[in-house]
């Protein structure tokens, strides 16, 4: 077996080795999702017409992924990272099996599902960020995440389109049979690839009371990053699902949802690309910044009504910025794991910090959602306003850390997964 060394970066900003296998098993997971994840919304909405309802289905994913982050958290320190991720992938097809079984009742068991989801979430989302924090180092991780995000739009672009293709073709609920039996199959291959990751040591007892504890020290770094993160979920929480479920409402035809898909992660695949290129550490306080203003004021539009050209200008603008907002944040957060040994060692417990902050600002807008959802129509005026708020939320995020996105003087050292020192940066 190679050493950890060997299969680093040889030069700055390189990637090969483990940080390449992990974006494959990514790009496999995203692939399955994007094909049918952006349609299990549309799906249980055709039951009964409600936003409420896939709000709710939403609101438990989020909460029961969550809850699993912190309970597996122990786990994952016991059992090894690449179990948790296996895990995660096999309830993801789990998931996909049972909305098949179900077919027409999907709805009527859609809080169920949305636990079951948000289960192999947690599972999957923990291990794969101790795993990028892991096998990434500060000097090519803005270029990880810009190729995590190229290859995140290109699926995106072209799994949506052939759903959309695959369903108005065949007609009736067939094309979501289809479609779900390979996603299905992604997640088998994603299984499959993740075998060859190399195995993590356990790493000591888990703590339950770490992110409570953290975050009551005045000098921890996380009191000012874990309310932008909240901030982050806040947005991320309904826009995951919200603008494609929009166009549906507003067309009534899947193959508009893939077409708009297609032609905003086209978009996203090019801004991701010359981002993770040119974004750097040096560049991260101007970029977010930029970024977090841009991606409210490209939602401007829907006051004017929630039209498919206004959504499709949203969703075109939303991607074009997404990248100088969500790279520098996550590269930041997962660089704040690394400044010094005690962090690095307790890359678990931040990590389930991280997803705790996340869970609870998903949880507060999707309820935002709801409350909205049960009051006013879709296409009305207050959806708009709710979503413009939401959408500004990442500039007070940024406000909170922009005088921690500074480039750092000098490296810091850290401990590797086998607990030996290196420098990180």
């Amino acid at each position: 077996m190679k050493s950890e060394s060997a299969l680093r970066p040889s030069r700055e900003g390189a990637l090969h080795g483990q940080p390449l296998l992990l974006l494959a098993v990514l790009t496999l997971y995203n692939g399955a999702n994007a094909l049918s994840g952006v349609f299990v919304p549309v799906y249980l909405f055709k039951a009964n017409q409600s936003y409420a309802l896939v709000g709710w289905f939403s609101l438990l994913q989020y909460a029961a992924g969550g809850l699993c982050v912190y309970l597996a958290g122990s786990w994952v320190k016991r059992k090894g990272l690449v179990a948790s991720l296996r895990t995660g992938i096999a309830l993801s097809g789990g998931f996909y099996m049972a909305v098949l079984l179900l077919s027409g009742k999907a709805a009527a068991w859609a809080a169920p599902l949305g636990l079951l989801n948000g289960t192999a979430g947690g599972f999957y989302w923990l291990a794969y960020n101790v795993l990028y924090f892991e096998i990434t180092e500060k000097d090519n991780r803005d270029a990880y995440n810009g190729m995590a995000g190229l290859l995140g739009s290109a699926v995106g672009m072209a799994a949506p389109f052939l759903s959309g293709l695959v369903i108005a073709g065949s007609g009736g609920n067939k094309g979501y049979t289809v479609i779900f039996s390979v996603s299905l199959a992604l997640f088998g291959a994603a299984a499959l690839l993740s075998a060859k990751i190399r195995k993590r040591p356990p790493q000591g007892r888990y703590r339950w009371s770490f992110p409570a504890a953290e975050l009551r020290q005045r000098a921890s770094p996380w009191r000012r990053f874990a309310p932008a993160i909240v901030l982050q979920g806040l947005r991320d929480g309904v826009f995951l699902f919200v603008l494609g479920l929009a166009i549906y409402a507003s067309t009534g035809a899947e193959q508009k949802v893939g077409t708009y898909y297609l032609v905003t992660s086209l978009v996203g695949m090019a801004a991701f690309w010359l981002c993770g290129r040119k974004l750097g550490p040096e560049r991260r306080r101007a970029g977010m910044l930029v970024g977090t203003l841009a991606l409210a004021a490209v939602l401007l539009p829907l006051l004017g009504g929630m039209t498919y050209s206004s959504l499709l200008l949203v969703g075109i603008g939303t991607a074009l910025f997404s990248p100088l907002y969500l790279i520098p944040i996550t590269s930041s957060v997962f660089d704040l794991m690394g400044r010094c040994e005690e962090a690095a060692a307790s890359r678990v417990e931040l990590t389930v910090l991280r997803e705790l902050a996340l869970t609870a600002g998903r949880l507060v807008g999707v309820l935002a959602f709801i409350y909205i959802a049960g009051r006013s129509a879709p296409d009305s005026l207050a959806f708009a306003w709710l979503l413009l708020a939401l959408g500004a939320a990442p500039i007070a995020g940024w406000a909170f850390i922009r005088d921690r996105l500074r480039p750092e003087d000098s490296a810091v050292r850290t401990a590797d997964p086998d607990g030996h020192a290196r420098r990180r940066g």
